[in-house]
């Protein structure tokens, strides 16, 4: 009768010599080769382990065989006894039992996503006229339906949502007109226009405001660049121009320059009704025509979350029925 050894005997030195296999070999294997290791190990048996995995002995045989060739050991000897493992297929059952545990455990308790419970972070990248205008919402949507769930919100536009992405910074982003060209997912949610922000007493002026009065008043330019809007490039084709006394580059930034003093300022119209609420400045209609543009969602199809994302769509959808 062959001697079974017990796992438990083997030395420490022997256990890592016995498992140690060249990446040649371990390009072989897969899960289903593990799994029928284990069935052979504890059935001790080609038939049993066939009847246990619903497969024929021959195909239990054959996985047999390759795991033969990738450990170059015989690791099943057929006995009286049984198919009684060598002290190579000794070492290697309990890490391929335990790998076969983790996998096992990995797919089984992934649980789909449940904002109620979740205490997810997500981090989205906006400029600060949507953060003002639509973050609110966000955060209060979040607060009643995902209270244990935080959010992070990035100073973002098209010239730096790209790299945001490739940083990780950022996990999704509501941006204007993208251009991107990375495999960023796109979503277009709606289009957004322009409106004035001012103090009419200060100014002087009674509304509807006219061409002349806008062309008189000072001008606070926000922008990325701090140098030109829409507006500098809609009057140029009309032959016109402003004087732009300030510039800025954040939108929230502009109730102190506007409150009693004798200026204008055009910036987003959701920004735009947004300051007011707060500032108790005036949104009125630009005496131009500077059209509409875009609204695009962005995200990696690798780090999606269908959830969050109708949060921001609702969230957006949502402030642009206030403002008909």
């Amino acid at each position: 009768m062959a001697e079974r050894v017990d796992f438990p005997a083997l030395s420490g030195k022997l256990i890592v010599l016995i498992v140690k296999i060249t990446m040649v070999d371990i390009s072989r294997l897969d899960f289903n080769l593990a799994t029928t290791f284990l069935a052979l190990w504890e059935e001790r048996s080609v038939s049993r382990a066939a009847h246990r995995l619903s497969l024929s002995q021959s195909a239990v045989s054959a996985s047999l065989a390759r795991l033969r060739e990738a450990a170059d050991d015989p690791l099943f000897v057929r006995t009286r006894e049984g198919m009684q493992p060598t002290l190579r297929a000794i070492a290697m059952a309990e890490p391929l039992q335990d790998g076969v545990a983790r996998i096992h455990t990995a797919f089984s308790t992934v649980t789909a996503f449940d904002p109620a419970t979740s205490r997810q972070h997500f981090s989205l990248g906006m400029s600060d006229d949507f953060q003002i205008a639509i973050g609110p919402l966000i955060a209060r949507r979040l607060a009643a339906e995902a209270p244990r769930i935080s959010v992070t919100f990035r100073q973002a536009n098209r010239h730096r949502v790209e790299a945001l992405f490739a940083a990780g910074e950022i996990d999704f982003a509501l941006v204007a007109q993208p251009n991107v060209r990375s495999g960023l997912q796109q979503q277009e949610i709606g289009q957004s226009g322009y409106a004035c922000l001012l103090d009419p007493i200060a100014c002087g002026l009674t509304l509807p405001l006219r061409l002349e009065d806008y062309l008189a008043l000072p001008h606070l330019l926000v922008s990325f660049s701090g140098r030109e809007g829409i507006v500098d490039h809609v009057l140029k084709n009309l032959g016109l121009s402003r004087r732009v006394q300030t510039a800025l580059t954040h939108f929230s930034a502009l109730p102190p320059f506007l409150t009693g003093t004798r200026a204008v300022a055009t910036l987003p119209v959701h920004a735009a009704r947004s300051i007011a609420a707060v500032s108790g400045l005036t949104v009125c209609a630009a005496p131009i025509d500077l059209g509409e543009y875009s609204v695009s969602l962005l995200w990696q199809r690798t780090a999606d979350n269908p959830w969050i994302r109708q949060i921001i769509r609702d969230a957006f959808a949502q402030f642009r029925k206030t403002e008909n």
